[in-house]
């Protein structure tokens, strides 16, 4: 397969925020934001981050990729656990500094490395003055 190489973001506000070119821009580390919903009901999956690599990967498989800022590495969700994610739809904002990828999960339908559905299964609450975590669904 061949590697998608994306052209860099236009100077022009208007082509940037109405063209028809994706150009994603990417920030100082090489990165863009991935934020990640089921396709069918809309629950936030997690957030991560896509380097050039990842993204062009995802579009070329529709397969979800992603670089780990811990390990500095490119991974394919679900290769280990067979929870790939199958991207039904990607989209960008208005400045194209973030992706939207929504997706179908495979396998055991879990997200988080926790074998939970989504990485966001907590509620911060303040009781007596401090903030906690609680378990939320």
């Amino acid at each position: 397969m061949q590697e998608f190489r994306f052209a860099p973001p236009s100077a022009d506000k208007t082509e940037l925020e109405e063209g028809k070119l994706f150009t994603p821009r990417f920030d100082a580390n090489g990165l863009i934001t991935a934020v990640v919903t089921d396709a069918d009901d809309g629950t936030l999956l997690m957030v991560a981050h896509m380097n050039a690599e990842a993204l062009s990967k995802t579009l070329q498989t529709g397969i979800a990729h992603y670089w780990s800022r811990s390990r500095s590495t490119l991974w394919k969700k679900g290769e280990t656990s067979g929870n790939e994610q199958h991207v039904v739809a990607i989209s960008t904002d208005c400045d194209q500094d973030a992706v939207l990828l929504k997706v179908h999960v495979a396998g055991q339908g879990a997200t988080c490395h926790t074998g939970r559905r989504s990485c966001f299964y907590r509620d911060v609450k303040v009781e007596g003055g401090r903030p906690i975590l609680t378990e939320n669904g």
